[in-house]
């Protein structure tokens, strides 16, 4: 073979051979690629759960207090609703007495 042949094939196993290393380095990068998207949407699924959680937490702190102030007003109206039932009871003992001694006087209750 003469030299211009011997250039001509050894240019073209170089060229094979960089096409091949193109391919080569081409599926890696996509491989790069895919696995940084991956990570990516982890990570942003990560971070999705994690503002959930903080919403979910506030919330459940708001309905705390919201809870103990329920509670507190609950117990004050039980509290005032026994002070009225033992006026009531003071009322009507006392209305009793009195109509007793209207009668022991000779008065006719109302």
């Amino acid at each position: 073979m003469d030299a211009a042949t011997l250039g001509a094939v050894g240019t073209i196993v170089v060229g094979l051979a960089v096409a091949t290393a193109s391919l080569i380095g081409q599926r890696g990068a996509n491989r790069a690629n895919q696995s940084g998207a991956v990570l990516g949407g982890y990570s942003s699924l990560v971070d999705n759960l994690q503002e959930e959680r903080d919403k979910l937490r506030t919330q459940l702190a708001e309905n705390d207090v919201k809870l103990a102030a329920a509670h507190t007003e609950l117990a004050s109206e039980r509290v005032g609703r026994a002070g009225l039932l033992t006026q009531i009871t003071v009322l009507t003992d006392e209305n009793s007495r009195l109509r007793r001694e209207l009668a022991d006087l000779g008065g006719h209750p109302t």
